[in-house]
């Protein structure tokens, strides 16, 4: 097995290199003919069902646990290895079965799918491994995936996702000629890939143009209590998406914080120099964690990603999605209306200077 994952890994690295367009199509030919014929079965981890109430995760057959762990927080910090693997490795064992990254979470270690990685080395078929392209194009999308695969100790991921989808300039790349989309159906008919998805978080109508442009199997997109107060993604994307029977996966539920009474802002002065285009929170946020995350759970989603920096935020995250009960219609337009003093700052995502 080892030796055919590296071969495979060889194949396609060697393809990356090619320099010409012949070279290219000869060594993806021989670079699929090395690959096996199918993908294993699905993940399966089997503390998940007692754990946690289960969803669909579209029409991948999947059953995704409701509460999922996101591969930010913990897990983007340098050379974090002694608490971000223990988070991953502790996830598994409270019942959580799908893992996000990126091959942008970390910086240009790739902090994240290295921590993660070090996880599914031993413990690969527990979780549904999903994972992203920033790259527009296809030739850059490729250089991730293959590292992609080096760094999360795998020979292939279960969901591939395309990277915040903003913008219509950003639709229009990656499913151009050349673009990334390109390598997104390469790598899932050459099994590298099961499932493709795309994400975003700024504005609705880019992803509404992607849906229309190609069936994708999942959409991740931010669905937070502050939502309706900006740029709504829960008036016309969620319905799409729910139309398509996309799997529906939720982040930035408490806005990095931001949402939560329990948060406390640094000054503002610190805050300006953190992440530019943030838009500053002057004041802490108005909701509990059980508050912001059974709003999301409510929506018509199959599960949420939360980033953790501790085992403890972990364990207080599957508590919650264990005693998860859906909100009314009254319940969630009160929460809607708490947000609104911190709307703009818990949205801040949709407020960058975008081209």
């Amino acid at each position: 097995m080892k030796d055919r994952i590296s071969a495979r890994r060889q194949g396609r690295r060697e393809f990356l290199k090619a320099g010409s367009a012949v070279t290219a199509a000869l060594l993806a030919h021989t670079a699929m003919a090395d690959m096996p014929k199918s993908l294993p079965a699905l993940p399966s981890n089997p503390v998940t069902p007692a754990a946690m109430p289960t969803r669909n995760l579209g029409k991948t057959g999947y059953k995704v646990g409701i509460f999922s762990l996101g591969g930010q927080a913990a897990l983007e910090q340098p050379n974090n290895f002694d608490v971000a693997v223990p988070i991953v490795d502790r996830a598994l064992d409270l019942g959580v079965n799908y893992i996000d990254t990126s091959s942008i979470y970390g910086g240009p270690d790739r902090w994240s799918e290295q921590y993660v990685g070090k996880v599914m080395a031993h413990r690969r078929n527990l979780a549904f491994l999903a994972t992203k392209t920033k790259e527009r194009t296809r030739d850059g999308s490729l250089r991730m995936i293959e590292k992609s695969l080096e760094l999360l100790r795998t020979d292939h991921v279960d969901l591939w996702q395309l990277h915040d989808i903003g913008t219509m300039t950003d639709v229009n790349e990656v499913f151009a000629k050349g673009g990334a989309m390109e390598a997104l159906l390469e790598m899932k008919e050459q099994k590298v890939v099961r499932f493709l998805g795309l994400t975003g978080h700024y504005r609705p109508e880019a992803l509404i143009e992607g849906i229309n442009r190609y069936p994708f199997d999942t959409i991740l997109m931010a669905m937070n209590a502050a939502d309706p107060h900006f740029f709504s993604f829960n008036s016309a994307l969620l319905p799409l998406a729910v139309e398509r029977q996309m799997g529906i996966i939720g982040m930035k539920v408490p806005a990095r914080g931001r949402l939560l009474s329990t948060w406390t802002p640094q000054p503002l002065s610190v805050q300006a120099h953190m992440w530019e285009g943030m838009v500053p929170a002057p004041t802490s946020g108005t909701l509990t964690m059980r508050e912001a995350m059974y709003y999301t759970l409510s929506r018509p989603v199959s599960t949420v990603i939360i980033g953790c920096d501790s085992i403890a935020q972990l364990e207080e995250n599957v508590n919650l999605a264990r005693d998860f009960t859906p909100l009314s219609d009254s319940q969630a337009d009160s929460l809607v209306a708490r947000t609104e003093s911190v709307a703009r700052p818990s949205l801040f995502f949709r407020f960058y200077d975008r081209p």
